[in-house]
């Protein structure tokens, strides 16, 4: 198995930028594709970006398409979401996942999930 930990959220204004780390440890971090996810109180969780095993093929959420970015440096076993132009409905709890066996159009299906950590946008 493999255990996550995100770091990175905090308050920021609308429009403005934050950078989500999640660090990963146990099994070899190449052996994973590996997603964000989020949920804001009250809605269901939601799907915001995925990357494959070798950074091959990015997938992202209609709604963070062009202002999110994600990527990983697996010599760091580390992965990335860069959060830009941020808005007030970005609001939530942000969760990094990992994947055995990644299945487009399935991204909820993961097999291993962090703490979370928070990201406020004021307005």
């Amino acid at each position: 198995q493999v255990q996550l930990r995100e770091s990175g959220g905090g308050l920021v204004q609308a429009g403005g930028s934050l950078r989500l780390s999640c660090a990963a440890s146990g099994r070899p971090f190449s052996s994973y594709a590996m997603g964000w996810l989020r949920q804001a109180p009250g809605k269901e969780r939601e799907f915001v970006a995925a990357i494959t095993r070798s950074a091959g093929a990015t997938y992202y959420a209609d709604s963070v398409k062009g202002r999110f970015t994600i990527s990983r440096d697996n010599a760091k076993n580390t992965v990335y979401l860069q959060m830009n132009s941020l808005k007030p409905e970005d609001t939530a709890v942000y969760y990094c996942a990992a994947y055995r066996n990644l299945r487009v159009g399935r991204f909820l299906e993961y097999d291993y999930w962090g703490q979370g950590t928070q990201v406020t946008v004021s307005s």
